[in-house]
């Protein structure tokens, strides 16, 4: 399951609802203590309210109410769920989703008791028909009475055939948005929701400031997260344990319940055997994991940077691991402040980690920071600017917020900045800058992109922070620009053609092939992914481009049920396959120069 939004209402500083939407990878951007930390523990306490337990103190403190609401919303939902092995059934049968065919929990906590109580509700297009607006909470026997007093033609075993009859007889359902309660035990309702809670993502977070003791969280936290990913993916084998314990358990109980049955018949009636296997919190809590160093030193007493150390390592080593793991278990990553006692070579390293497992299709990352260098190397769509708006606490995003976050972040522009290379997205920035690279390890003369502080880069269809900025600021300096766009709009040549007329040493060229990806050889692909296809200049005989064709190949390898995107191909290209090229490569590929010509068009402008 993905998360796709969270909304905060009554806690803390939220005191109106708020939403705040996630991608595969979020910042969220905003002054100190202006609420960044509030989302992340908002989503700690709806997953796991135990890093940070929900408490009377909570409710916003300008509300007379004691109801926090924390509401999240999900897509990637399984496709089928069983609450009766004769009858499974899924979540749009049951009139469980909301209208964007999502899937959306609220929790609602009580905090005007001593100890917060929780009542679980789904927020769904639900039948409000008095006849049928609460078949989840009707029994088996009321169900069968409903199918029997209408002559239904339906089966009168599994609750879920009973429901999907009863409902298809009825001429009006009266859908509404209704709050449907799941936690208390109502039949279904309470299985159902059983069930969805077994596929929540695992959620992990690590906070900035933290304690210094033996069992320092800092430490502990991603050593906590490695073992509830550990269990998460042994889940089958854990599942299996239980099916035979609760066999033999069963066994052992009914045998009891026959032979007292035989002593009292009247007592025995009375008693129904019920197996209850662990929750997911208790296994985890079976397991622990230390890390001891050489030197015998406790890691408490070392510096708060080696402490921090620990993450980074953490996140480098799981971004490695998933990209070689076919886990289907959802996890998401909070991080508060991941810049935080680290060397700027390590915050490199942590984003680049934070990319690279994002793009992963199980994985999601959000950060928080006011951190200008952290933010200006993170894509622009991940962006959440949280601020103070007539009084009350605004999340925006895309680009209205760019003055925005510039200001609150104190982001200048460089004046090292000699040439604008324009070019599409972030993937082809990687692509280029990878691409360079190779042909400067043979060709020193030629830029190296990859660092080179007198090239920055915009991006002319998305943007990060950092171009946008020095984009806005450096056009007023005069400074000559490059552009190279792919082959596959017709409307770019009118824009290269307009580039090329300047009097300012601009130039601009379309690539000669189809697309950036086109310039990708079949080994570099195969070394980042183990898939070997067949790369067309313009379009293959099916009229597919490269990332197409790879992402059916990437799709098909690792048994996803749907074809990923060509955005998200792209990325994965950029990341795992740009890398692998050689200037050997790049020269068998591009018999005609073009890559060279780039980076020589870019050398005259720099020089």
């Amino acid at each position: 399951m993905n998360l796709k939004s969270i909304t905060i209402k009554n806690f803390r500083a939220y005191q109106n609802e708020t939403k705040i939407e996630f991608d595969q990878l979020t910042t969220i951007i905003g002054r100190n203590d202006i609420g960044k930390s509030t989302i992340l523990e908002a989503l700690e306490i709806f997953f796991n309210n135990q890093t940070i337990k929900i408490d009377s103190s909570d409710p916003n403190i300008h509300s007379t109410s004691k109801i926090v609401e924390i509401t999240c919303e999900f897509t990637d939902y399984p496709a089928e769920i069983s609450i009766d092995t004769s009858s499974p059934t899924n979540l749009k049968d049951e009139y469980l989703l909301s209208t964007d065919e999502t899937l959306v929990i609220k929790k609602k906590f009580d905090c005007g008791k001593k100890t917060p109580s929780v009542d679980i509700f789904i927020i769904a297009n639900h039948p409000t028909e008095k006849e049928v607006s609460n078949l989840l909470e009707l029994k088996e026997k009321d169900l069968q009475a409903i199918i029997k007093s209408k002559s239904l033609d339906s089966k009168l075993k599994g609750n879920p055939t009973m429901r999907k009859a009863i409902w298809e007889s009825i001429s009006e359902l009266k859908l509404q948005t209704i709050e449907i309660p799941v936690s208390k035990p109502k039949e279904d309702a309470k299985r159902i929701w059983e069930q969805i809670d077994s596929y929540l993502p695992i959620f992990a977070l690590f906070q900035s400031d933290r304690s210094s003791s033996d069992t320092d969280n800092e430490i502990q936290d991603p050593m906590k997260a490695a073992i509830a990913t550990a269990i998460s993916e042994v889940q089958k084998e854990i599942n299996d344990i239980q099916q035979k314990v609760r066999e033999k358990a069963e066994e052992i109980a009914n045998n009891t319940h026959k032979a007292l049955k035989e002593i009292d018949e009247n007592l025995a009636s009375k008693l129904d055997p019920k197996f209850n296997p662990p929750t997911p919190a208790r296994w985890n809590g079976l397991f622990s994991i230390q890390l001891d160093t050489d030197d015998g030193i406790p890691l408490n007493k070392r510096g708060s940077g080696v402490r921090r150390m620990i993450l980074v390592s953490f996140f480098k080593a799981e971004a490695e691991r998933r990209l070689k793991s076919s886990s289907k278990q959802n996890i998401i990553y909070a991080i508060e402040e991941p810049e935080t006692a680290q060397h700027p070579n390590n915050q490199k390293i942590l984003i680049e980690s934070f990319k690279s497992l994002a793009n992963e299709s199980d994985c999601q990352i959000i950060l928080t920071t006011h951190s200008p260098g952290l933010a200006s190397e993170l894509p622009i769509e991940s962006l959440r600017f949280v601020n103070i708006d007539s009084g009350n606490l605004k999340v925006s995003f895309g680009e209205d917020v760019f003055l925005k976050i510039a200001k609150t972040l104190g982001v200048t522009p460089d004046s090292r900045v000699n040439v604008l290379c324009c070019v599409e997205g972030p993937t082809d920035v990687s692509a280029l800058c990878a691409l360079s690279k190779a042909m400067n390890n043979k060709y020193p003369e030629l830029p190296d992109l990859t660092n080179n502080e007198k090239v920055v880069f915009v991006l002319m269809g998305g943007s990060t922070l950092k171009h946008w900025v020095n984009h806005n600021y450096l056009k007023e300096l005069g400074k000559p620009e490059f552009h190279l766009y792919d082959n596959d709009v017709n409307t770019y040549q009118q824009s290269i053609d307009q580039v090329n007329n300047r009097d300012d040493n601009s130039c601009g060229q379309l690539t000669q092939k189809l697309e950036i990806e086109s310039y990708l050889h079949k080994n570099a692909i195969i070394t980042g992914f183990d898939i070997e296809i067949e790369i067309p200049d313009q379009l293959n005989e099916d009229g597919k481009a490269t990332p197409k064709i790879f992402a059916e190949a990437y799709s098909q390898k690792t048994g996803l049920p749907n074809t990923i995107k060509d955005t998200k191909a792209k990325k994965f290209l950029a990341e795992r396959a740009f890398p692998n090229m050689t200037a050997d490569m790049i020269e068998e590929r591009d018999p005609n120069n073009e890559v060279r010509g780039w980076l020589e068009t870019i050398n005259e402008l720099l020089n």
